[in-house]
């Protein structure tokens, strides 16, 4: 008896307008009756094929599932359908990453920016996917967008500085000024402005920015490796030594602090306390070149010559397995059409 009246029910609702097929087909889904609430959502297309509330639930019901390919043909045929929604053309996007496709993700999130043009949250994630893409125009672009709608927090400065930076724009290091005056008490605002004040050849002036940096949050390795790696650049090995031993205390697999606090030991001619850094540094990263590289170096200073011969050609070894891991990534120009 049950059975029929479940036919019964059944054949009732295939004969509902569209958007109570749609709303059944919903509280279906909730019960996790997906099969069920596929029939009738795709019944409802039958007699209105732009059915917005269809497609996109549909489309949200693959995407909840995991199958992010079927997400997509639908949330593409709901923002079609609907083409002032947000929701379906950001999740599009969401789809369309979720399958490594970044660009496409990005183009769906264009369009959906567009209708939203105030919507912070979506700046950010935006900025970020550009800059992993090594689109770092557009990332500088619009998170200086982020920054014009929320400047009151600085989160928005630091996608922007990060991403402005790595795009080479001139015009970062008033962007990071603005940041610290904006924001005098953030370690992080003040290590950006000090850093960009030292990439701009104002060593100096960089220096009370890094130090003020330090004293602000202990726990921020970034700071005390720049301002070590300057007293290393001075030659003032001493005054080295302590903010590079902090950086990598904090950061043990941070091998440019490792390579700089060896490099200030080697230039006190502590040469055993470096082999002692660097070997450490190797177990840590032991894909990298250069902790093998000055290994080597210290390994002929020691006299052992031996050991010295087999990590340098380690060092070139792994620098050929991995030709790109001391090269900065270069920027490049987001494509106009899709890539297939």
């Amino acid at each position: 008896m049950t059975g029929l009246l479940a036919v019964a029910a059944m054949a009732m609702w295939l004969q509902a307008p569209p958007d109570a097929l749609s709303d059944q087909a919903q509280q279906l889904a909730m019960q996790k009756r997906y099969d069920e609430a596929e029939v009738l959502w795709k019944k409802a297309l039958q007699a209105a094929p732009n059915h917005f509330p269809s497609l996109f639930n549909l489309g949200f019901m693959r995407y909840s599932l995991g199958q992010f390919a079927e997400a997509e043909g639908w949330f593409t045929k709901a923002a079609q359908a609907k083409p002032d929604d947000f929701n379906s053309r950001y999740l599009l996007g969401t789809a369309c990453l979720k399958q490594d496709r970044r660009e496409d993700a990005l183009r769906a999130w264009r369009t959906a920016l567009a209708v939203q043009p105030k919507n912070y949250k979506l700046m950010q994630i935006m900025s970020v996917e550009y800059s992993n893409g090594y689109y770092y125009k557009e990332a500088c672009a619009v998170g200086r967008q982020a920054v014009a709608l929320r400047g009151d927090t600085p989160e928005p400065w630091f996608v922007a500085i990060k991403a402005c930076f790595e795009a080479r724009d001139p015009e970062t290091l008033a962007l990071t000024k603005q940041a610290v005056e904006r924001f005098p008490e953030s370690a992080r605002a003040n290590f950006e402005y000090g850093f960009q004040l030292q990439k701009a050849g104002l060593r100096d002036e960089s220096l009370p920015y890094l130090r003020k940096a330090m004293n602000e949050d202990a726990t921020y390795e970034e700071p005390f490796y720049f301002y070590g790696n300057l007293m290393l650049l001075d030659e003032q090995y001493q005054q080295a030594v302590g903010p590079l031993r902090t950086a990598l205390k904090l950061r043990p697999d941070y091998v440019s602090a490792c390579v700089a606090l060896a490099k200030a030991l080697m230039g006190m001619d502590h040469n055993q306390e470096a082999k002692e850094a660097l070997e450490g540094c190797a177990r840590t990263s032991p894909t990298h070149p250069q902790p093998h590289l000055f290994l080597s170096q210290v390994y002929f200073r020691l006299g052992e010559d031996e050991k010295a011969t087999a990590e340098k050609l380690l060092s070139l070894r792994l620098r050929r397995e991995n030709p790109t891991i001391m090269e900065s990534p270069q920027a490049r120009p987001f494509p106009v059409t899709p890539r297939r």
